[in-house]
């Protein structure tokens, strides 16, 4: 699976933005997706992933209710859509993808996917 990810960018805080992340090579449908990201000086970090159908999500509590992830199979992308953005939000964003038969999603760790984008960078003004 081959991932691109897109849509980041400045903004300041309190707006938003939405990235999306392109996959090809393989049958979308049958991963799960996920959305990391990294600041500098630090470890790369879980946002949030969705199942290979949509109906199943998890969070990290630090974006949770202000972040939300969809997918569209048909097209092949995810998205995540990122409002009241704060400057702790910036960070380069990279999505992911493990295969999994589970509609059910707990993979939080970058050790459990197979594959990674390219990155996107987020800065958000304070």
């Amino acid at each position: 699976v081959q991932l691109q990810a897109s849509g980041g960018g400045l903004v300041q805080a309190g707006g938003s933005l939405r990235l999306s992340c392109a996959a090809s090579g393989r049958t979308f449908s049958n991963y799960v997706m996920g959305w990391f990201r990294q600041a500098p000086g630090k470890e790369r970090e879980f946002v949030v992933a969705i199942s290979w159908s949509g109906g199943s999500t998890y969070y990290a509590d630090s974006v949770k209710g202000r972040f939300t992830i969809s997918r569209d199979n048909a097209k092949n992308t995810v998205y995540l859509q990122m409002n009241s953005l704060k400057p702790e939000d910036t960070a380069v964003y990279y999505c992911a993808a493990v295969f999994s038969y589970s509609d059910y999603v707990t993979d939080k760790y970058p050790r459990e996917y197979d594959y990674w984008g390219q990155g996107t960078l987020v800065t958000v003004s304070s």
